[in-house]
């Protein structure tokens, strides 16, 4: 029938800078200002509303280019300490796309973070729902990190880790803790994270008066880090992605 919409009521709606996000097109931030610069139509509609009602059915076009579901991308990089997990930093610090600057590659999003003191893997991608399930304590990996700490390691050290402290009205704690090395003056702990509260390692070992002299995340799930070298990236295979 002539002026029907094409996607009916059963068709789940979103602002159409979701939509775009989902699409894996650009991030949903990116995608509200595009639509609020007047560069998005909806099914030849011009809006400027980033929550216009859309779905992926629908047609939305961006400086008159169809938007099309994009093949699912996924990298590995090996952060270095000292540069922020974002796009851009309103203080101007180096961020986690300088190493990616020269590969050319569609827009990506890193998926979860390492604070700037932390090193190690961290992934990169272009489907945000995949993402969300990869970053879900109830769906994702778990996530295995090596912690250098200023002090000899002990067995009540260990438990407490895995008993876990209140801080700021959060509970945190490891699934595990183990030791890798430890001397005089310091140790090498594996420390082994299913949810990634924000800064959710340092934070538990300072509430046991414990400060972190490195962090790296070694392993997502049955990923590990390897022979990457700092500041490098690779593609993830189908296998690598299909078993996180």
């Amino acid at each position: 029938m002539a002026g029907k919409p094409r996607s009916g009521p059963s068709v789940p709606r979103h602002g159409v800078a979701r939509v775009i996000s989902k699409l894996g097109v650009g991030s949903r931030t990116q995608a509200a200002r595009w639509v609020r610069e007047g560069r998005v139509r909806v099914n030849a509609r011009l809006v400027r509303d980033p929550e216009f009602p859309a779905a992926l059915t629908d047609r939305i076009d961006i400086d008159g280019q169809t938007c099309r579901s994009v093949q699912r991308l996924v990298l590995m990089l090996n952060k270095p300490r000292g540069l922020v997990t974002t796009a851009r930093d309103e203080r101007g610090r180096a961020t986690v796309y300088d190493c990616l600057a020269d590969a050319a590659l569609p827009w990506v999003a890193p998926i979860g973070r390492l604070d700037k003191a932390s090193e190690g893997l961290l992934l990169f991608s272009n489907d945000p729902a995949w993402a969300a399930r990869v970053t879900d304590p109830a769906t994702g990996p778990p996530k295995t990190y090596h912690v250098q700490i200023d002090r000899p390691d002990d067995a009540a050290l260990l438990a407490d880790l895995v008993r876990g402290v209140e801080s700021n009205g959060e509970k945190l704690k490891a699934c595990s803790a183990r030791t890798l090395r430890s001397g005089e003056k310091n140790a090498w702990l594996e420390i082994v994270l299913k949810e990634g509260r924000n800064r959710q390692i340092r934070r538990l070992l300072e509430a046991l008066d414990v400060s972190v002299l490195r962090l790296v995340r070694v392993a997502i799930g049955p990923l590990v880090l390897g022979e990457l070298a700092k500041g490098k990236w690779r593609m993830l295979s189908d296998s690598e992605i299909s078993a996180l």
